[in-house]
């Protein structure tokens, strides 16, 4: 057997062994092998997602928060009413 093969004969038998012992504990969710890769990679791709979103509407951030915050003191009533 050339080295090439023994080489990826090698690179395989470490991806099957990656594969077996891989193990993700989040919470109540388990997952082993195969399935803990993907809520991996998925986890990954959600937070790459979420950082592009926030980095497009950054200049909109402040201004949807101070909303968000007014709503929710309007919604509680921690806000005096207009009419006393």
């Amino acid at each position: 057997m050339n080295i090439r093969g023994r080489t990826l004969k090698k690179f395989f038998r470490g991806v099957a062994r990656v594969q077996q012992t891989f193990e993700l504990h989040i919470g109540p969710i388990h997952a082993r092998g195969v399935p803990a890769i993907l809520v991996g990679v998925t986890g990954i791709v959600v937070a790459s997602g979420i950082t592009a979103l926030l980095a497009k509407s950054a200049e909109r951030l402040p201004e949807t928060l101070r909303e968000a915050r007014g709503l929710t003191d309007s919604i509680r009533g921690t806000r005096p009413p207009l009419n006393p």
